[in-house]
């Protein structure tokens, strides 16, 4: 996406469905194997009642977005800054939301909104990334 065609207050939404594949991938990609994230009896006796994906996992679907959809294919991550609200379940789909708050053209910046938003429609992260163009 050219930076010309972007506009202070667009948003971007899409959509995701977090898998258990992708968990257990995640997990040994980073060595993160804590059981609330692998094993549903663990988890079933925690706060959340049953397995949840790793929090850095819901925000990398942040970043494939921004990488791969808006604004898209090279697309560089320069910041990101995250506050994880609420959990997300196996299976659970979710929103990516982002809205375009500030762009500075001559740097080829972008700063945006940045929301995972659960099914009940509560935000499970919220944060601010800053991208280059």
């Amino acid at each position: 996406m050219n930076i010309d065609d972007i506009y202070i207050g667009q948003v971007y939404e899409v959509k995701r469905i977090v898998t258990d594949e992708m968990v257990k991938l995640f997990a040994e990609a980073t060595g993160d194997k804590n059981p609330v994230h692998l094993d549903e009896e663990y988890a079933k006796n925690t706060i959340f009642g049953g397995r949840i994906a790793h929090g850095i996992l819901s925000l990398g679907i942040i970043s494939s977005v921004l990488g791969m959809e808006f604004p898209g294919a090279g697309t560089i991550y320069l910041m990101q800054n995250a506050k994880f609200k609420r959990p997300v379940y196996i299976g659970e789909e979710v929103t990516v939301k982002l809205i375009v708050k500030e762009i500075d053209r001559e740097k080829r910046r972008v700063l945006l909104e940045t929301y995972v938003v659960k099914e009940n429609g509560e935000n499970a992260i919220e944060g601010e990334a800053l991208v280059k163009i």
